[in-house]
């Protein structure tokens, strides 16, 4: 075969070819380099508005730092409404009528003295100062993006926060979130109140969470939601551990955009110094063993029109500013208790993630999970019992709620389960 002949000018085409095919991919090679390069500043961005210069840093056993931060210091000032607030150190009220007082104040004082969150081994932080846990390099990239680290996934979320009494099932299903709660609705609630015990839930998957808490709810399930929450939870995804963790959430758009865990963006401004959000409890309750609980308060100042968080039988945490909110600027709707967790598994199938103590609520003390002297904030400032207490879960072969009430507990309910099981495949 004759050898071939290439033209100058076709030699030089093909240079020039071999030339652009190089330059292409070395732009792209250096735009794939900048790519981390921008990530990691954006993160490194991030973490400096979030961990504010600290006064002391406290080490916890569970390896997070507790850095005490001055309280005027604190990320709620970073919010533009915030600039010249002047903080409110007490509510102007406080709820009347806390569950048989007398009764209970022995056995709660106890608990208090021995449930207690882990970091207070090595130290407590000063007056004046508030404990934040200091937010990791590796806390930020687990997120899905930046702007999202704090928040809850917001496709996932908002779907099952629908009235319970007209679930859709085909929404629910698709959400990804389970629940087991009691709730209270057609009112108007100024807060509430229950005591719940705290355990360590098996988790499945790192995206995925199981969480107990109280929900104060206004507006519509649609965009407008406004939610604060508080309770214990497990989220490897957000804490990077399962350790069982104090935190509370806020959101007035359904978890679009406004709102996060903890103190991850400014809102919730904190006045005490004892208690990090986000921090772990210890100890935890054991199946047919010692049981650990925790109660919680939230309400709200009828004269400044902030709403306020107890925890424990004195520790008022502090409280989240009334213009964060639009519908919770004047009242609740409705109220929940109980449990959520994540469900990642595809195609109808369930996540063995454990709803409380991962036990049935038939189980009953000391093995299943409860809820007890639930209570609402009424529109006089008073606790009481609550009236009209329905319930919801989706799939109680799943996880299930069962409520009760008698003299001791008031009106209590025990919730949870397992997730996946030969009735809950």
């Amino acid at each position: 075969m004759a050898p071939a002949h290439f033209s100058t000018t076709q030699l030089r085409l093909a240079s020039k070819g071999v030339f652009l095919l190089v330059f292409v991919i070395s732009l792209l090679s250096c735009a794939a380099a900048r790519q981390p390069q921008t990530q990691k500043l954006k993160v490194h961005k991030h973490l400096k508005r979030l961990n504010k210069t600290p006064v002391k840093t406290i080490q916890s056993p569970d390896g997070d730092m507790i850095d005490c931060v001055h309280i005027s210091k604190q990320p709620a000032f970073d919010h533009p409404f915030l600039k010249d607030h002047k903080i409110q150190m007490r509510p102007n009220y406080h709820p009347e009528g806390l569950y048989d007082d007398n009764k209970v104040k022995t056995e709660s004082n106890e608990r208090d003295s021995t449930l207690k969150q882990l970091w207070h081994v090595n130290g407590m932080c000063p007056e004046d100062t508030i404990p934040i846990r200091r937010t990791k390099e590796e806390d930020v990239l687990r997120a899905s993006s930046v702007k999202r680290y704090g928040k809850k996934k917001y496709k996932s979320t908002a779907a099952p926060r629908i009235m319970p009494k007209s679930a859709d099932p085909d929404l629910v299903n698709e959400s990804g979130h389970q629940h087991a709660i009691a709730y209270v609705e057609g009112d108007k609630y100024n807060g509430a109140k229950a005591t719940m015990n705290v355990w360590e839930p098996k988790i499945q998957q790192p995206n995925e969470f199981s969480l107990s808490q109280i929900w104060i709810l206004g507006g519509s399930f649609g965009e407008d939601l406004n939610s604060i929450e508080a309770g214990w939870q497990v989220s490897p995804d957000l804490y990077g551990d399962n350790n069982t963790r104090l935190f509370t959430y806020w959101t007035s758009d359904a978890y679009q955009a406004t709102g996060c865990y903890n103190l991850l963006c400014s809102g919730f401004i904190q006045i005490n110094n004892n208690i990090a959000m986000g921090a772990s409890i210890s100890p935890v309750s054991a199946y047919r063993n010692s049981q650990y609980d925790i109660n919680i308060l939230v309400w709200k100042d009828q004269k400044e029109g902030n709403w306020w968080m107890q925890f424990g039988n004195g520790y008022v945490l502090g409280y989240w500013p009334s213009f964060l909110f639009s519908y919770l600027a004047d009242s609740a709707s409705m109220i929940e208790w109980g449990g959520e967790v994540v469900n990642s598994e595809p195609d109808g199938q369930h996540t063995s993630t454990q709803m409380g103590s991962g036990r049935f609520p038939e189980e009953g003390f000391g093995k299943s999970s409860y809820f007890r002297n639930i209570q609402v904030v009424d529109r006089e400032n008073n606790l009481k019992s609550p009236k009209d207490i329905g319930t919801f879960t989706e799939q109680s072969n799943c996880y299930d709620v069962q409520t009760g009430s008698n003299s001791d507990w008031g009106h209590y309910f025990y919730y949870g389960g397992p997730g996946r099981n030969p009735n809950c495949p």
